[in-house]
């Protein structure tokens, strides 16, 4: 008796996410979630301004924690979370934070843990890409330095299974080729090659990195 009553819990649980679930979408009309994506982004924290755009694909992936995910879009912002992502918060919670007019765009199957994305201009990843716990992705200064050095705004990219370790930071204009690795606490501020191995302050090409479409996690 017992199994089955945990089974039929989990089933009244998930019943009750779908419906707040159904529930946002209706109050967000810029909102679409596949109805194969988890039932456990009804935990996530949504905070959409009218005329937001944020778009959830088939299968992606969340733990059931409150605010584990955090979705912060503004006026104007597109979000594209593509199929079979994962935003995994188990160790620190996944925010993503798109500003007026931005876009951040998340290549299927990519996995996204415990990481902080921030798009001013435009942030995208490719498919399979992996950013690592306390890593940090910014596409602008955030802030004006002074009056005569306003804030600055340049794309970031990160390839297809492409590999972003632990703390690193992610500064305006970086581009991360495909198949490429940058080591933990890296700071990366400029184009790092495809299939390259790259770390330090500012991070360099320190080696080669091989097919990693066989080993993408």
């Amino acid at each position: 008796m017992r199994p089955f009553f945990v089974v039929a819990l989990l089933k009244v649980i998930q019943a009750w996410d779908r419906l707040c679930l159904a529930r946002l979408v209706r109050r967000h009309p810029g909102l679409v979630i596949d109805p194969s994506a988890s039932s456990n982004l009804a935990r996530a924290r949504f905070d959409l301004a009218p005329g937001a755009r944020l778009r959830i694909g088939p299968g992606v992936r969340v733990e059931r924690q409150r605010d584990g995910v955090r979705f912060c879009v503004a006026r104007g912002g597109d979000v594209v979370i593509g199929e079979g992502v994962w935003l995994r918060s188990e160790l620190e919670p996944v925010h993503l934070a798109v500003f007026e007019g931005a876009r951040l765009e998340i290549g299927a199957n990519a996995f996204l843990n415990g990481c902080h994305l921030s798009a001013k201009e435009s942030v995208t990843l490719g498919e399979y890409a992996m950013i690592g716990p306390g890593s940090r992705v910014f596409d602008s200064d955030q802030h004006p330095l002074d009056d005569a050095n306003p804030e600055a705004r340049e794309a970031v990219s990160i390839g297809a299974f492409a590999w972003v370790a632990a703390d690193v930071t992610l500064l305006k204009g970086a581009r991360i080729g495909a198949h490429s690795v940058i080591g933990a606490r890296s700071v990366v501020g400029g184009e790092i090659p495809a299939h390259s191995l790259a770390f330090g302050i500012p991070a360099r090409v320190r080696g080669t990195v091989g097919d990693r479409s066989r080993h993408p996690f």
